[in-house]
């Protein structure tokens, strides 16, 4: 879960991306950005999410929260993740929080309504793992990737 939080840090960060595309596309242009409703502007940030995540999963295994907490996702066999399997990865791990997005969408919740909703979501999730055999989230369960612990090899004393 600490990485989960390190991860979100970053994720806030890569949300900025299209609010200051629209800054400067207004600076720029002088007219509204073709971003403004809130549809679109968390469908950009939902690929600029996956793209991020997709890459550093398919290319390293590991996310920089990953390498900090020494966690590496890997197939079942202990392959790196292809890009399909990255991206399979990415839109099954939206368990996360989507039903409780989408539940507090339909209610027409407040934002606040909905943001509570999202994070007992989290926390419901989270707890799902304790049912799964092997102690696994069910986005892995699901795409036959696994958490593994990636600490680096003791250097040999000189």
């Amino acid at each position: 879960m600490a990485c989960f939080t390190y991860e979100g840090m970053i994720m806030f960060g890569l949300g900025l991306i299209p609010g200051a595309l629209g800054a400067l596309f207004i600076a720029l242009t002088g007219q509204a950005h073709p971003l403004q409703s809130e549809t679109a502007l968390r469908v950009f940030a939902f690929v600029i999410y996956g793209v991020y995540f997709t890459y550093f999963w398919a290319r390293r295994g590991q996310t920089l929260p990953m390498q900090t907490w020494h966690i590496r996702v890997v197939t079942l066999s202990g392959d790196k993740l292809s890009q399909p399997r990255a991206l399979a990865r990415y839109v099954a791990a939206c368990l996360w929080f989507a039903p409780a997005a989408l539940i507090a969408s339909l209610n027409h919740w407040t934002r606040w309504d909905a943001l509570a909703a999202v994070a007992i979501g989290i926390f419901v999730y989270a707890l799902l793992a304790l049912l799964h055999p092997q102690r696994q989230f069910w986005h892995d369960a699901i795409c036959g990737t696994q958490l593994i612990d990636a600490k680096p090899e003791p250097r040999a004393k000189r």
